[in-house]
């Protein structure tokens, strides 16, 4: 009922996420692997929108915006629950707000109390409530590692629960790692961005220490820091890409190395520009980087088939490693 909705609010969005699932997940989970993007970029769209009387919302449009964010974790609840409330759902109210129809159709097909689908979406609620919790704020560094753990666990499992369900794929300590790297640079790319906004992606002990602002981005101390974030998460992209190699399905790894290219290319770039920032990447959807990020893709697939099958590569991990 809401699947044509779901599309075009994906292909809005994200081409790359659209047509991810349009080419690369199971074909029976099309539909609601739209639904699943599509809700939360509805929830964080109108959590994101700028106040009123400037970028930052006032005191009561941060209340308004707590509230909305109270009835989708109270909906999420109860859909969980098994006990989608009356007014929302198949067949009703579809026309008063089909994006939380998404949300209780999702879960209506979903019986597995411990999908991936489910995990994906409690972590991604995580996820909104920081971002209302922490517009304004200066965050601590373990406020910020739990919330790319939460979006690491979200995507993650997503992808496992659309793309080649059932298939094996190791879960042990790698298991999270490509999807964190992929946030530490997201965030990066989009300081200027979420500054703006209100929300300051470096922690305050940084600030502090180096007796700097969210805004001195070419300060040597935000430098230093920007480096050591690109440095761990080219390590986490390294450890991904032998994550996914160990895994059965190719489409799974397909789409999994895609979603390390759409943001690999960027610690590179910020290497050679000395970890500086800058407001704008958008060289990021010209065709050079998309030629780039489909050879990384490619050579890394033709390396996995080098190694043979997922079973020799695990077989050949040394002892004690999945």
């Amino acid at each position: 009922m809401t699947a044509s909705l779901a599309s075009a609010i994906t292909r809005a969005a994200s081409k790359q996420t659209y047509y991810t699932i349009r080419f690369l997940v199971d074909r029976a989970r099309v539909d609601d692997a739209y639904r699943a993007y599509a809700y939360f970029r509805w929830v964080d769209d109108v959590l994101d929108t700028e106040g009123r009387s400037g970028p930052v919302p006032s005191q009561a449009e941060s209340l308004e915006r707590q509230r909305f964010l109270d009835r989708q974790k109270s909906l999420l609840n109860q859909c969980l629950a098994g006990d989608a409330p009356r007014g929302v759902g198949v067949g009703v109210g579809v026309g008063e707000n089909p994006q939380e129809t998404m949300l209780v159709e999702l879960l209506q097909r979903d019986g597995d109390a411990d999908s991936g689908l489910r995990a994906y979406l409690r972590n991604m609620m995580l996820v909104m409530d920081f971002d209302v919790r922490r517009r304004g704020k200066w965050i601590s560094q373990v406020e910020l590692n739990d919330y790319t753990r939460w979006l690491a666990i979200a995507v993650t499992e997503a992808m496992h629960h659309f793309i080649g369900n059932g298939a094996f794929a190791p879960s042990d300590g790698s298991r999270y790692l490509a999807a964190s790297g992929a946030h530490i640079m997201h965030m990066l790319r989009d300081t200027y961005d979420d500054a703006r906004l209100g929300y300051y992606n470096v922690p305050r002990e940084v600030l502090e220490a180096g007796r700097i602002t969210p805004r001195d981005v070419h300060s040597d101390a935000y430098r230093a820091w920007v480096k050591s974030r690109v440095q761990l998460a080219r390590a986490y992209f390294d450890s991904g890409k032998s994550y996914f190699r160990r895994g059965a399905n190719w489409r799974h790894r397909l789409a999994g190395l895609a979603y390390i290219a759409r943001f690999e290319w960027l610690t590179d770039t910020l290497e050679r520009e000395d970890f500086g920032l800058r407001p704008r990447y958008s060289e990021r959807n010209s065709p050079g980087t998309a030629l780039r990020m489909s050879w990384h893709v490619l050579s890394s697939m033709i390396g996995m088939r080098a190694l043979g099958s997922p079973s020799a590569a695990i077989a050949a991990q040394p002892r004690g490693e999945a």
